[in-house]
């Protein structure tokens, strides 16, 4: 088994790690198992899916299969893929993200965007992110992710190739291969479970501009979102996540939105 490791926080990030962990486990119930990381020198927190195409991309050779990338998330896992690995892996992980990606984060998230590069390419791809309150920033449990992450992953897959054989012989090409798992911010044996969920929303979500000045007297800028969510449906990442459940949820890279495509098509036909 060939497993790829990639991430949004950059080379240095501890839940690179964990996720290499979590690989090596995975991997060590293969033969010939393989595993590669290949992510970004500097964290590319919302960097996306975005692509570096007006600047080149610069490669380092920081290990043994074990790459930085002065580039994006996405722009790592076409490097791995493309140029550096010898066959493609047979999964990619990206993570442990340092926080969580639920309901409105995932199109800004790129850790998710990895994923969706591994998946474009037919990959079984998995975002990892391991939740955690702001007020504890500097104790993240990333226990949670380390513990249950391999038994997580193997179930998808499992579950996964039970869906592709029942649905056909040859198996359905369409059977999703894009996962956002959070684990919740809780003691590893205070999870409650897993359980598969849908993309939640949240109540209130604003995205501030806070101004300050720097020592020239210069302004300067810093994003952020106040986020606000009161009773989150029980099918939702959100419900999960508060609720000690890991949150896995299956995602599509098609965007259509298919109700307002039919009622649109009614609605125009006869324009």
């Amino acid at each position: 088994m060939r497993i790829l490791v990639t991430n949004d926080d950059g080379i240095h990030a501890p839940g690179l790690r964990v996720a290499e962990e979590i690989a090596c486990e995975l991997a060590n119930e293969a033969d010939e198992a393989e595993v590669w990381v290949v992510a970004p020198e500097a964290e590319q927190s919302g960097a996306s899916r975005s692509l570096s195409l007006a600047s080149p991309i610069r490669l380092q050779q920081v290990g043994e299969r074990r790459f930085a990338v002065r580039g994006t998330p996405a722009d790592c896992v076409i490097m791995a893929v493309r140029h550096l690995m010898p066959q493609p892996p047979d999964i990619i992980l990206s993570g442990v993200n340092r926080g969580q990606n639920v309901a409105d984060d995932i199109t800004y998230s790129g850790t998710i965007a990895a994923a969706m590069e591994g998946a474009v390419l037919g990959i079984p791809s998995f975002a990892l992110s391991q939740c955690y309150a702001p007020e504890h920033a500097d104790a993240i449990p990333w226990q949670v992710a380390r513990i249950h992450g391999a038994r997580t992953i193997r179930a998808i897959l499992h579950a996964r190739e039970k869906a592709r054989a029942e649905a056909g012989n040859p198996p359905a090409p369409d059977t999703c291969a894009l996962f956002n798992i959070n684990f919740p911010d809780c003691a590893p044996d205070a999870v409650r479970g897993l359980r598969i969920t849908r993309q939640g929303r949240r109540d209130v979500q604003q995205l501030l501009v806070e101004e300050r000045i720097d020592l020239r007297g210069h302004p300067y800028f810093w994003l952020a979102f106040r986020r606000q969510v009161n009773d989150p449906p029980p099918d939702t990442d959100l419900y999960a996540i508060f609720n000690r459940l890991i949150s896995v949820t299956p995602l599509m890279m098609n965007l259509t939105d298919e109700q307002a495509l039919a009622r649109l098509g009614k609605a125009l036909r006869d324009v």
